[in-house]
This record gives C-alpha cells, structure tokens and sequence, in this order.
C-alpha cells in the first residue's frame, strides 16, 4: 500500500541522541504563540482558586493560547504526577497523593464558571490505586453533570492496567463521548509507551463500543515516532474494528531532551493521506494535523461525528 502513496513530506529529524539543543527548535509551520493575555490569566486563576490541574498546562500542550482564550480547558483530575514514565509524555511522573475528594465539586464549579458546553476530563495514570481511580472518575463525571445538565461530557482516561470493571464502571456514568488514546503504533510500544499494551488499548475501546453503543468511541495517535504509513493503515484499521468512530491523529512534538526524538515533521500533504485511509474505512471523523490532540476542538470533532453519522 505504501508504494502508492506520495511521499510524505518531512524536515530533518531531530538529534538522535539528544544531546543538541537544537533537537528542540521547531520548522517555522510549527511555531505558536505563547499563553499570554488576560483571557489566558483569566482562565489560569480560575484554575488555580479550584486547585485543579489541566492537561493543557502539565503536557504543554501547543493550543493552550488558543484554548484559554476560547475560556476551554482540559481537566486533569486525580493529581498530577502519573504512575508511569511514558516516553513522550511531559506529565511529571512521582508517588501521587491521595485522591482529593473535594475534586469532583471543583472540577464542575469550574466548568459551570467558565460556561462549557462540552466539558473534557482526563487524568494521569493511577496504578497505585486499586481501582485505578475508576470511583472518582465516576464521581467527576456526575458531579459535573449535576452541574451541568445539557453539556456534552467526554473522557479521555487510561486503560486501567486491562481492569475492564473499572472501564466499565466509568463508561455507565452519565457521559457522551468516551476517549481512549492508542498513541502509536505497536513497534515502537516499547519505546514510547512501555507499560501499556498495545492489545490491552484496543480491547478497552472494543468493550466500551460493544457494551455502550449509546457513546461516541474516540481514539488518537501521535505521528513523527518513526512510524511508517503503512503501520499508520494497519492501526487504523484496527481502531475501526474495535468500534471507534473518531480518530484524532497529530505530530509529536518532543517537550524536552530527556524525552524520545521526533524522526519527522509531516506536512499537510501527509495529513491528508490519512485523512482519506479514515474516510475509506469508514470512520465518523477523521481529525488530522500537526496540532491536533485527543481534546483539542472536541466539540467541534463530536459535531462532525454526528453530522455523518
């Protein structure tokens, strides 16, 4: 299949050793602003006064700017310091604290303040909790919806180390949309992502997809690993057999030294290919390009989901 593909277009890959500086500095096309303003500030010091993290800000994620100024965020709840040590990931990695109780109610203050139609919760990787923290997602995701009634709820959780009850017992909250990234593909597991499994992911997005058909399934991944277009195709296809109807796909960008090296910045071109391989699959929504993440414009992927479907 990759031998009819036009060539996707890359820069040059980053320092393989990490050791240059310069292994950092993005192409031009992928330079944005910084999160100044007071829209910006505004949204920070509501965040603040609830004591709540956002991934926004822990993953440093590229759209912050434009997020906080559209008064969006993307809760992270249950601390923020994750149990694992994934190889792109910016979220810092420690002993958590306990989870805070007081958490859910502030979680849904803030979203009730900031006047959210779509509210986006996600949190770090809790395996030091019995139930990976599946009892107060649960209580999140209501508190949030007594909060907010007529407001679309979507997740974007961790695979609770394969414990399908705790799956389960956050997928039958009153939510919308549940999220579960695959992140790569599976040669380079070991590598990016080493205590998940690549199996494991599709089989919590397969359970949710055949036992809560009323939920929109969501699944993302990361380019610019090394990963090849026809390793992209066959994930693909897989998160299609496994009952996901949007994708989201967006370029790695390395957030520090110590992290793995980005092997190449795709063009539009390249976005394109894969927009047209989830469009011939079949998926509701294909949503591709270098700033793309899981929560980024969430609204507006469930609409487009929704106007196919």
């Amino acid at each position: 299949m990759a031998d009819r593909l036009p060539v996707l277009p890359a820069h040059p890959a980053d320092d393989r050793f990490g050791r240059d500086r310069a292994a950092l500095r993005l192409p031009p096309f992928l330079r944005r602003k910084q999160g100044k303003g007071e829209r910006v500030a505004a949204v920070r010091r509501l965040l603040r006064q609830g004591n709540l993290n956002t991934v926004c800000e822990e993953a440093r994620c590229p759209n912050l700017a434009e997020c906080f100024e559209r008064r969006t965020a993307t809760f992270m709840i249950l601390g923020k310091d994750c149990t694992r040590a994934c190889g792109f990931c910016a979220v810092g990695t420690a002993v958590p604290r306990p989870p805070d109780p007081a958490e859910p109610a502030q979680v849904a203050q803030a979203a009730a303040a900031l006047g959210l139609a779509h509210v986006v919760i996600t949190s770090v990787n809790r395996d030091d909790l019995p139930d990976g923290g599946a009892a107060h997602w649960r209580a999140t995701i209501h508190a949030v919806r007594a909060a907010l009634p007529e407001a679309v709820i979507e997740v974007l959780t961790p695979d609770f180390e394969g414990d399908l009850d705790a799956v389960r017992h956050v997928a039958s909250a009153p939510l919308d949309v549940f999220n579960h990234n695959i992140e790569t593909v599976p040669s380079l597991y070991r590598r990016v992502r080493p205590r998940a499994r690549y199996d494991r992911s599709l089989t919590v997005l397969k359970t949710v997809a055949d036992e809560f058909p009323e939920l929109a399934i969501k699944s993302g991944l990361m380019v610019g690993l090394g990963e090849t277009a026809d390793e992209v195709f066959a994930l693909l296809a897989d998160l299609r057999a496994h009952g996901v109807d949007i994708v989201t796909i967006g370029q790695y960008l390395r957030p520090s030294l110590k992290h793995v090296p980005v092997v190449a910045y795709l063009e539009e071109a390249a976005y394109e290919v894969y927009r047209a391989e989830g469009r011939r699959l079949g998926f509701q929504h294909t949503f591709a390009g270098p700033f793309v993440r899981s929560s980024y414009n969430a609204a507006e992927a469930l609409a487009e989901a929704r106007r196919a479907g």
